[in-house]
């Protein structure tokens, strides 16, 4: 493998920072490259240094970083690095983020909120980026955040694909942990050819408190149910819908997301939970004390590496997903 490949004129270089190096390695081995060698270091003070060992000018740039914790340092590093191409003359520069950092905060809920997830987008561009490519949006509208293209790919054929192997849609049930992720839901049994149910919260006005009941719309009994969701942060909306489709007869609840953020408790709480597996896509480093019997994790590599090709090749991005939607 060499540092770079060449299509014509155009030549492919891929950087990595330090936040998640084996997806990094992982991904430019479907490339067939190597990444380009670079310099990164803390100062004493925290802040960071970046400095590229090969000359970069005129070059396709795609700088990959998951945002993971501590993800503040790690998306400063992400632009940081952004930053050190466009001021060394790279011709193009794509910003690979499998995970987008504060993409939670796509409006505002209430008065005097943020919207970070404008702001991630306006801080790549400042920086330098000409293209954003990620995984698996919160929510699709952050596409419109940034002033550029940006490459929206799809874990679930990846994901499916695992399922497919295992499930039988005659007796198997999609189900959205809430009504936000029903459209999620559907593409999902479309693929799988199940029909669909969600989890309706609401509060119990008989209750003090006003405790939430989870209500379950959709046929459940005596069937196997999948719980799709783009995240799995402390997990406590995944186990508590969970606990309501076992309370309507589900005979085994699997839960499938593509981004395991794991904040504590999660681990614990799906552990413990009568979920029989947790089904996520290597987008962000799972630490070895955050693994557990009932989890699977799936590469992703090869679809950001084909991602990644269709891009600098000017092809479509769009047709590696054509027939999974």
């Amino acid at each position: 493998m060499s540092g770079k490949k060449t299509t014509g004129e155009k030549n492919l270089m891929f950087f990595s920072g330090r936040a998640y190096p084996e997806l990094a390695e992982e991904v430019a081995a479907n490339l067939g490259i190597e990444m380009t060698p670079t310099k990164l270091h803390d100062f004493a003070n925290g802040e960071i240094y970046a400095r590229y060992l090969e000359s970069v000018r005129g070059c396709d740039a795609f700088v990959i970083q998951s945002h993971t914790a501590p993800i503040n340092k790690w998306v400063m590093e992400h632009l940081i690095m952004v930053d050190a191409l466009k001021r060394a003359s790279a011709k193009r520069i794509t910003v690979v983020m499998p995970f987008f950092g504060y993409a939670r905060q796509d409006k505002k809920g209430r008065g005097r909120e943020p919207i970070t997830a404008r702001l991630m987008a306006d801080l790549f561009k400042t920086a330098g980026a000409d293209r954003i490519m990620s995984v698996d949006l919160h929510t699709s509208q952050i596409q419109g955040f940034f002033d550029g293209p940006v490459d929206h790919l799809f874990a679930m054929p990846v994901l499916a694909g695992y399922l497919k192997d295992k499930l039988d849609p005659a007796n198997t049930t999609i189900v959205s942990p809430d009504t936000g992720r029903v459209r999620l839901s559907e593409r999902w049994a479309d693929s799988l050819g199940t029909p669909v149910a969600f989890i309706h919260k609401r509060r119990d006005l008989d209750v003090a408190n006003s405790v939430k009941v989870h209500e379950v719309v959709g046929e459940v009994q005596g069937r196997t149910c999948v719980l799709i969701d783009d995240m799995i942060d402390t997990a406590g909306t995944i186990c508590k819908a969970a606990d309501a489709l076992y309370e309507q007869g589900a005979t085994d609840v699997l839960v499938v997301a593509t981004h395991a953020v794991f904040s504590s408790p999660a681990v614990d709480r799906m552990k413990n939970s009568r979920i029989s597996e947790v089904i996520v896509t290597n987008s962000l480093p799972i630490p070895e004390e955050k693994q557990f019997d009932k989890l699977t994790v799936l590469s992703i590599a090869p679809l950001i590496a084909r991602a990644i090709t269709a891009v600098f090749s000017d092809g479509s991005v769009t047709s590696l997903f054509e027939g999974d939607s």
